[in-house]
């Protein structure tokens, strides 16, 4: 495996607290003035929103779940076999397709507290075991349509749905280059190229896995109050791995002020590398204030961060065993109506995520692992 670019600086996917903190006291040492650095060109020094929250604003779960009711239930059954009277391919789930009169706006009311309230949301609970895994895909895709009706490509073969789940026991290190498909606590970070991030939990792990999520609205306060050259440095360009893809990297920010909006749009092993797919020695390492910025990103939304004590499943590091593993689907989304400006750099980006037409998407049933560089998958039986 190799290390990585030469010049890369010593840091890993997974943070280490007493690294960035020595980093972060060596480049205050050789240049003090970094604490004066001016914020970039109309970026605010405090931006006020309900998504800048923090995790003790948040007391209970009730303030984030919305429990379905009996006959919430019994509108998504009907849902399902009106669906299956209209012979359609799943991709066409869709509010006209897959009705829910009085749950559906219930959903849309929810949308709009992830594009403007606080971003957030926890629906319980779809009695799984009562559906075969089609179904379970179909209730899926239908009930998020009322949240966000457009799905993006999470391979290159039409599938828009992954399943998250430790798939280290059949394949080694070299296998592997998403810490998706391990036990391993995953950092904070945004998905490429989406504005939802949905996750659906099948089972839960035998042990541990509380899901933290942060606002990066608030993380960006408290770097432009603390560490404005750190905002600078996000804010500039930086060289985003692209895994085997030509060209084997793409050039832009991080961090953008738009429409009066924080967008942060990272993933840190785009720039550590992980396992199987280290960053390549043909993509510039990156510098030393970047690694700064990646420690400060992860240790100052944790700082903030909210647990999710999702029923089923999680996002972070857990404990299988050989009766009770963890696997979650995931679906990237977008609402067309409520969704923000994008910068002129994400766009492209954005548009390879939702090229997918409704006809050609694919939903895997089983869980599978993917070539990144081609978008291959192979099924796990």
């Amino acid at each position: 495996m190799t290390s990585g670019p030469a010049g890369q600086p010593d840091i890993l996917y997974h943070p280490d607290r007493a690294k960035w903190e020595a980093r972060t006291a060596q480049r205050l040492a050789e240049d003090p003035s970094l604490l004066k650095t001016p914020l970039p060109s109309g970026f605010p020094s405090n931006i006020k929103s309900t998504l800048a929250w923090e995790g003790a604003d948040w007391t209970h779960e009730s303030q984030w779940v919305y429990n379905l009711t009996q006959e919430d239930l019994q509108e998504i059954d009907l849902a399902v076999r009106h669906f299956h009277n209209l012979k359609l391919p799943t991709g066409l789930a869709a509010p006209k397709t897959f009705p829910l009169p009085t749950l559906g706006p219930k959903l849309q009311d929810l949308a709009q507290e992830l594009y403007g309230g606080r971003g957030f949301f926890v629906l319980r609970t779809i009695p799984i075991s009562l559906y075969p895994i089609e179904d379970v895909i179909l209730i899926y895709a239908g009930v998020s349509s009322y949240v966000a009706p457009v799905r993006g490509l999470q391979d290159k073969n039409g599938g828009v749905l992954a399943h998250i789940t430790d798939l280290s026991h059949r394949f080694g290190d070299d296998r592997i280059g998403s810490p998706a498909y391990t036990t391993d606590k995953q950092v904070f970070h945004t998905d490429q190229g989406v504005d939802i991030v949905s996750l659906f939990a099948l089972d839960t792990a035998k042990e541990g896995g509380v899901s933290r999520i942060s606002s990066s609205w608030r993380v960006y306060n408290e770097l432009a109050e603390k560490r404005p050259d750190l905002v600078k440095t996000l804010s500039d360009p930086w060289d985003v791995e692209e895994f085997g893809l030509d060209p084997p990297y793409t050039s832009r920010p991080l961090l953008y002020y738009l429409d009066s909006r924080i967008i942060i749009q990272y993933a840190r092993r785009y720039f550590t590398g992980f396992q199987g797919l280290p960053r390549s020695r043909d993509v510039p390492p990156i510098t030393e204030a970047q690694a700064e910025a990646l420690d400060a990103l992860h240790f100052v939304g944790e700082k903030y961060s909210l647990g999710l004590n999702f029923q089923k499943g999680e996002y972070n590091g857990y404990r299988d065993d050989e009766t009770q593993k963890r696997h979650l689907l995931r679906l990237w989304l977008r609402n067309e109506e409520l969704a923000w400006e994008l910068p002129d750099e994400l766009k492209p980006l954005w548009k390879r995520t939702f090229s997918v037409h409704p006809d050609d998407q694919t939903f895997a049933a089983k869980a599978v692992i993917r070539e990144p560089a081609k978008g291959k998958q192979k099924p796990i039986n």
